[in-house]
């Protein structure tokens, strides 16, 4: 896979919106047919997104994650019971309430795109980050909306708190960025062939190209927690313009480039399908802050540290990412 070689270098952040427009290619996307994924935090996001959106973000792979609203805008009730312990029982009843009042209020999508979502659910059992009542509460809650051939969940993996890939990471067992887990399983591959309709099979490796773009000079304050800078993974055949998909993912806390590197982006397991199927795949970022709004891990806010819109579509980060596909799409 050939990266810009700009990414990360300093000159990269210096660089203006109009010098990344004239790298980046135009691009003829369906954003209609859009798919999410994420890890943890990335988890939490993928799944706010795609229920405030789901007339056209059509699935979602969720890794290492709770339920939506699952912290209800309160950081305390998020460690109580929504990470790696569940000292008091989590009000699904009262979260799906909300969002269902969300979703007529149209602070959500309607009922009727969201049970039409496929959704992949998938929780290791050596999880210490996530607990196994957590990650089942996701699945509980996502039963409530979508048909049982809609969803499908996989609970029964020796997985660590990692994305879990064939062959790139640490051990499986352990969980340690860059947060990618040798686990002889193709989970970006399981996921996608659950929300992608008609995959196929990936390419031998990733011949396409990451191009950076400025998610704060494209989204304004909306982006004001995001990095300067995220990356999209384009193959050739949508650089040469052939007609593509987009699917957007989320990586976890402690996860981001800044931290990491390029870690996430090449080696998560999306690309070589993204050749292959001819999508385009964004790898938005988060940034780390010890400020107000605190977030010194660069998670995705899903507990409320932006605002108490967080997981609908009146959400800043959730506009944001409404942004950058339309960006891309243009």
């Amino acid at each position: 896979m050939k990266t810009l070689p700009f990414v990360l270098s300093p000159l990269a952040f210096a660089l203006s919106s109009a010098a990344y427009a004239a790298a980046l290619p135009a691009l003829k996307l369906n954003l209609d047919q859009t798919t999410v994924s994420g890890l943890s935090s990335g988890g939490y996001m993928a799944a706010q997104f795609q229920l405030a959106h789901a007339d056209w973000i059509k699935g979602a792979a969720i890794v290492a994650a709770g339920p939506v609203y699952c912290a209800q805008n309160n950081l305390m009730t998020a460690l109580d019971h929504c990470i790696n312990k569940v000292d008091n029982p989590i009000p699904l009843a009262d979260i799906n309430k909300q969002l269902k009042e969300w979703s007529v209020q149209g602070l959500l999508a309607p009922e009727t795109e969201i049970k039409q979502s496929k959704i992949w659910l998938l929780h290791g059992s050596a999880d210490q980050k996530i607990s196994k009542e957590v990650a089942k509460a996701l699945y509980q809650q996502y039963q409530e909306w979508l048909p049982a051939t809609q969803l499908h969940y996989i609970q029964d993996k020796d997985f660590a708190h990692h994305m879990p890939t064939v062959g790139h990471g640490s051990a499986c067992g352990t969980s340690e960025a860059p947060f990618l887990g040798q686990c002889n399983y193709d989970a970006a591959g399981e996921a996608l062939k659950f929300i992608q309709p008609s995959l196929k099979a990936p390419a031998d490796s990733s011949s396409g190209t990451v191009y950076p773009i400025e998610q704060q000079k494209i989204a304004g304050d909306l982006a004001a927690t995001l990095a300067e800078q995220g990356f999209v993974y384009v193959p050739k055949s949508c650089q040469q313009g052939e007609l593509c998909t987009l699917h957007i993912s989320f990586h976890g806390c402690n996860q981001h480039a800044e931290a990491v590197g390029m870690a996430y982006v090449e080696n998560a397991g999306f690309n070589r399908y993204a050749d292959s199927n001819n999508i385009v795949v964004l790898y938005p970022q988060t940034r780390s802050s010890a400020l107000m709004p605190m977030n010194p891990q660069a998670c995705w806010d899903w507990w409320g540290y932006t605002d108490a819109n967080y997981a609908n579509r009146k959400g800043q980060q959730i506009q944001a990412l409404v942004k950058m596909a339309q960006f891309l799409a243009k």
